[in-house]
């Protein structure tokens, strides 16, 4: 088996009662968890999870946030809001996950594969080493972090899928673009958005 789960950002900041709420984000990361623990020991070789993991960002940071390049305080590390959502977490999903990948220390991140472990081991290093050639990727927002991490994963040489299903983008027209964005380049999408904007 070759393939692995990426689940992107499903922290509690990213989803409603957080800082940069995604609307649909506790309703997505409770259906990632099922299709986690569903998938645990079966269609996929590893699961993965990425978390934004901020301390100093930068820029990233604005009190006038673009919501592109930057955004409102979010995800600092040790943060309550950094952690993944009880939806995710709370259910025993979080149990399933082979290694998480933090982003974002000190600069604005938002691909999974800008991530390394808490050893300092790049995603497409790690993905390598279990042998992983195809991914499938979920999670918060598909118009941004989701979006990012699978166009990485193509030019890393991975075959990547994103799971529509199971993502929550920021709003229409910018989930839009990123779809024909990841179509372009060569990922494969699956099912139907979730996008409240």
């Amino acid at each position: 088996m070759s393939r692995a789960l990426i689940v992107v950002d499903v922290q509690k900041d990213f989803c409603e009662g957080g800082s940069v709420p995604v609307k649909g984000g506790a309703d997505r990361a409770a259906a990632i968890a099922e299709l986690v623990r569903g998938s645990a020991g079966g269609e996929y070789a590893r699961i993965v999870a990425t978390r934004d993991h901020h301390d100093d960002p930068g820029d990233h940071f604005s009190d006038r946030p673009d919501y592109e390049n930057s955004f409102p305080v979010h995800c600092v590390a040790g943060s309550e809001g950094s952690d993944f959502h009880p939806g995710f977490a709370a259910t025993g999903a979080s149990d399933s996950v082979d290694e998480v990948f933090f982003k974002g220390a000190h600069s604005a991140s938002k691909s999974g594969f800008q991530g390394a472990t808490e050893g300092g081991t790049p995603l497409a290093d790690w993905l390598r080493a279990e042998h992983i050639t195809e991914v499938d990727v979920v999670g918060i927002a598909t118009d941004h972090c989701v979006k990012a991490t699978a166009l990485d994963a193509v030019a890393a040489g991975f075959t990547a899928r994103v799971l529509l299903d199971y993502t929550a983008g920021v709003a229409p027209d910018t989930t839009t673009h990123a779809l024909t964005e990841m179509r372009e380049a060569g990922v494969a999408l699956s099912g139907q958005p979730v996008v409240h904007g």
